[in-house]
């Protein structure tokens, strides 16, 4: 009676996930993303993440000829993503071979797997829209992912959903796009080696070794906390009803399946649910269930509250009569105010969301400038 009694639950738990079937038009995004975006080979972690946060991705697909992309073949291949071979070599039949081998595969598995509800098609092509139309038909829901620059005014408003990929979390325009991958060049400037050097008496050279160790305990838990924090803000933006401690377990486990609390020093996601309510990165209230509470962000916003206050001191120190800061930089500048600033810590995947949530907040207003090539911020 037992066994027979626990079942159903097991499987209500499973079956409260969609189950994805990805379908990547790669040439459509690859080239999208690299003319539009400057990013090149395609990143296609946000697009993970972004799904995972709203279900089971069971079946990933990526249509191309793999002799154009080799650097993005072996990311791919990485990610778990099942590669489909069209040579593109044979004139100008080639963008309908490809087009149509991934129509005819998705309508396969739509009726050969009927536990699959959601399929995501990864293009800005209009010649898709058939296919979208077609899978609603046969009640099943459609994502569609596609860069904004190279996706057709048609497609969107056909999809259940649309992912803009310029507006994933990680993906950033194209001139932070440079920037982040000029990154490693702040890192060695970080205020730790300075402070080595200026301290070159043996009292100062043993100082620094325990706050060494508790800088790699803090990192880990910045490692975590903005791990907990996308997701959580995923899946309040994307479900429907309260968030339980389960579910955004299950979510997390989606984005990195090696996840374990006990690596964190923690004997279950509870006890690290709890320390991180201690840090007022999130709110626990009691859920439908016992022992599994409702997760929330705490309306005491004191954390952030600390970082949009500095980033505002420092423009407000910066602009001067007739002239703005630029966003790139100014992240160094901030770090010259306190060494150990990241956003991550605050749960931004990129400065340019933290410094756009400072401007949704009206604390600072930014707008991009052609000539520059960059924002410009200024407080309002």
């Amino acid at each position: 009676m037992t066994l027979r009694a626990a079942h159903p639950r097991v499987h209500e738990v499973i079956n409260d996930d969609e189950r994805i079937a990805l379908f990547l038009d790669y040439e459509n995004l690859a080239i999208g993303a690299r003319d539009g975006l400057g990013v090149s080979p395609f990143d296609f972690g946000p697009v993970a993440d972004a799904l995972a946060e709203r279900g089971r991705v069971v079946a990933r697909r990526a249509y191309a000829d793999w002799s154009y992309f080799d650097d993005d073949r072996r990311h791919l291949a990485r990610a778990q993503v099942e590669l489909i071979e069209i040579p593109q070599r044979i004139g100008g039949s080639r963008k309908n071979a490809a087009d149509i081998k991934m129509a005819v595969d998705a309508i396969e598995l739509a009726f050969e797997r009927s536990f699959i509800t959601t399929f995501a098609i990864g293009t800005g092509d209009s010649d898709f829209t058939p296919l979208v139309h077609k899978l609603r038909e046969l009640d099943k829901r459609v994502i569609g992912i596609g860069v904004q620059s190279s996706t057709s005014a048609l497609l969107p408003p056909a999809c259940d959903e649309f992912l803009f990929y310029d507006r994933l979390p990680g993906v950033e325009p194209t001139q932070a796009t440079r920037r982040s991958r000029g990154r490693p060049r702040p890192q060695p400037a970080t205020p730790e080696p300075p402070v080595t050097q200026t301290a070159p008496n043996p009292v100062a050279v043993v100082v620094p070794t325990p706050p060494a160790e508790e800088t790699a305990a803090t990192n880990e838990d910045r490692d975590l906390g903005p791990l907990v924090v996308r997701t959580l803000a995923g899946l309040q933006r994307h479900a429907e009803g309260p968030v339980l401690a389960s579910r955004l377990k299950r979510a997390i486990l989606r984005k990195d399946p090696t996840f374990d609390e006990a690596d964190h020093g923690f004997r279950g996601f509870g006890e690290l649910l709890r320390h991180l309510e201690s840090e007022h990165v999130v709110e626990l209230r009691t859920g439908s269930a016992q022992g599994d509470p409702e997760v929330t962000f705490p309306e005491n916003e004191s954390a952030d509250g600390e970082a949009f206050r500095l980033l505002v001191d420092v423009v407000n120190q910066l602009q001067a009569p007739g002239s703005r800061p630029q966003l790139s930089g100014l992240k160094d500048q901030l770090r010259k105010r306190l060494p150990d600033f990241s956003e991550k810590r605050y749960g931004f995947n990129t400065f340019l969301s933290f410094a756009k949530a400072a401007r949704a907040r009206n604390l600072i207003a930014m707008e991009w400038d052609e000539d520059t090539g960059d924002y410009l911020l200024h407080l309002p």
